[in-house]
């Protein structure tokens, strides 16, 4: 087995990755690649210092230069790959994982377990994300909520169905099926790497993937310290998973005015009303208004649990989901600028 770690800028972060990756309790046989893509902060130094003293091996490779048409994380990762094949004994499957994912001491066995139980090509985790800040507590339940009704896991999971999902943080992939379908050659340009793999082997492979949350396995600690940073990571893919489409985009605008902003227009011409003296009409208003606010609640509940977050939060869907519309719009004008690895 082996893991591929791309590294841009991640010097307070893969260490700790490192770290607990090294105490995994996986029994095979098993080594990590860190590629470091052109970063400009330590992170080579640090993997390199990692590598000294882990027990297991360690490879840091340093970053070939982007060639043409390549996304840049998408190239890291193929970087991995052909470290991994050096020698010519390529391993039966290979983890994908960020530098600022912590894998608890069982992940990566439970994980190659679970594959080879379901007969997948791919296994992934979406990682439990940090929710500590106020921007998390707003906008990360909302990120998880949005994107399992995206890609619903029953739906996703079926091998004979046309929607494919992972979670980019952790992927898990037979190696053989990567090739066979082509590899990353097939998807270089990809900035929605996770999408593209997954599609890759469920439709090229023609091997089923899974997609499931982790709970505490696999972690992200990545920090969303404010809205601009939450921000930034939205718009570097929100109008590419609308295949850049302005017909969509006018859609889900639309979609997402009349879902969180009607609930909140119609609330306060109900209550307008009634002090106009407007009657049944206003009371009529503001119910379907407080019911449809009240749904949200409701809907918002499973995953604002998941992250330990009290009940007033649910309310907050309304001023997430337009922030969200926001993200998105500013996604399509601008594009993924400061953000993507190019």
């Amino acid at each position: 087995m082996g893991v591929v770690i791309p590294a841009r800028n991640e010097a307070d972060a893969i260490g700790p990755t490192l770290a607990a990756l090294d105490r995994q309790d996986y029994p095979g046989e098993w080594r990590v690649v860190v590629v470091d893509e052109r970063s400009s902060d330590i992170t080579g130094d640090v993997a390199r210092e990692m590598a000294r003293v882990a027990s297991r091996p360690v490879q840091v490779v340093t970053g070939a230069p982007l060639p043409d048409g390549w996304a840049g994380k998408v190239w890291g990762m193929e970087q991995g790959v052909r470290a991994l094949e050096e020698g010519g004994d390529a391993p039966e499957w290979v983890l994908f994982t960020d530098a600022d994912i912590h894998h608890s001491p069982d992940s990566l066995r439970m994980l190659v377990a679970q594959a080879v139980a379901g007969g997948v090509g791919l296994e992934s985790r979406m990682a439990h994300l940090r929710c500590r800040s106020g921007a998390e507590k707003l906008l990360i339940p909302p990120f998880v909520l949005f994107f399992f009704l995206l890609y619903p896991p029953r739906w996703a999971n079926q091998p004979g169905s046309r929607i494919a999902s992972a979670a980019g943080g952790c992927n898990l992939v037979r190696h053989r099926a990567l090739r066979e379908a082509g590899g990353f050659d097939a998807i270089k340009g990809a900035l929605i790497d996770d999408l593209a793999v997954a599609r890759l082997v469920k439709f090229h492979a023609g091997l089923p993937t899974r997609l499931a949350l982790s709970r505490d396995r696999v972690v992200s600690t990545r920090p969303y310290d404010d809205l601009a940073s939450v921000w930034t990571m939205v718009r570097r893919s929100a109008f590419t998973q609308l295949r850049r489409s302005w017909l969509l985009l006018i859609a889900v605008l639309a979609v997402l005015l009349l879902m969180f902003a009607g609930p909140l227009v119609a609330i306060a011409a109900g209550i307008t009303g009634l002090a106009l003296g407007a009657g049944a009409t206003a009371a009529w208003t503001l119910g379907l208004g407080l019911a449809a606010w009240a749904a949200m609640a409701a809907a918002a509940g499973p995953v604002t649990r998941q992250f330990g977050l009290a009940w007033p939060w649910r309310l907050a869907l309304p001023a997430s989901g337009l922030l969200y519309g926001a993200m998105t719009l500013d996604s399509a004008l601008r594009g993924p600028r400061g953000g993507g690895w190019r």
